[in-house]
């Protein structure tokens, strides 16, 4: 994806989440191609100065039509359960950032101490699945908070509501993905790609 198309996927999720606080519908805009393929799509909301999280949503599945993907997550991550509602009066306030996936690929290990050897911090996003639960961090999540590929580990279990050690079961299915991340550096303002 190049910047072009990371600038108008930021600009949809800021339309969509102004449209979503004003109860207004979105008019349809003309987008770059790849809008219509079917991919993974994550929204982060952070408060500005202090890029504090307020809200993240998304689709580790390629389920949905970038555009739609993109659309549904910027008005979920406005309501994510986590933390209060956003109000209308905050998106001045907020800096949107979008990540785009790739398909999630199941790690295989023979020994399930091996994981941490097949986990790139900086670059790949993690997905634990165990019986009903299931927690994904993306990639971002480990550089920022500066983890091991076994902290990762254990805070991508944890997220699944699921044992620090829950990785080392070998009823326990790791994924990983890849992302390009695009985001504002202030509210509304020049669009950057992150990652």
């Amino acid at each position: 994806m190049d910047l072009r198309e990371g600038k108008a996927a930021v600009k949809l999720a800021r339309k969509s989440a102004e449209c979503f606080l004003s109860g207004k519908t979105p008019s349809k805009e003309k987008l770059p191609e790849v809008f219509s393929e079917n991919l993974g799509a994550f929204v982060s909301l952070h408060t500005y100065p202090k890029k504090e999280l307020r809200g993240c949503i998304g689709y580790p599945e390629p389920v949905y039509p970038l555009w739609k993907a993109l659309s549904d997550c910027a008005v979920h991550a406005c309501q994510d359960s986590r933390f209060r509602p956003v109000q209308k009066s905050e998106l001045p306030k907020i800096i949107m950032e979008v990540s785009i996936l790739t398909k999630p690929q199941l790690i295989e290990c023979k020994n399930c101490k091996d994981y941490p050897k097949n986990v790139k911090i900086g670059k790949d996003g993690l997905i634990v699945r165990k019986g009903w639960n299931s927690g994904l961090l993306l990639p971002q999540v480990a550089t920022e908070h500066k983890f091991s590929p076994e902290e990762f580990l254990e805070h991508t279990c944890m997220k699944a509501g699921l044992a620090p050690d829950s990785w080392l079961d070998q009823n326990c299915k790791i994924y990983k993905f890849q992302a390009e991340i695009f985001g504002e550096k202030t509210p509304g303002g020049a669009i950057e790609k992150v990652k």
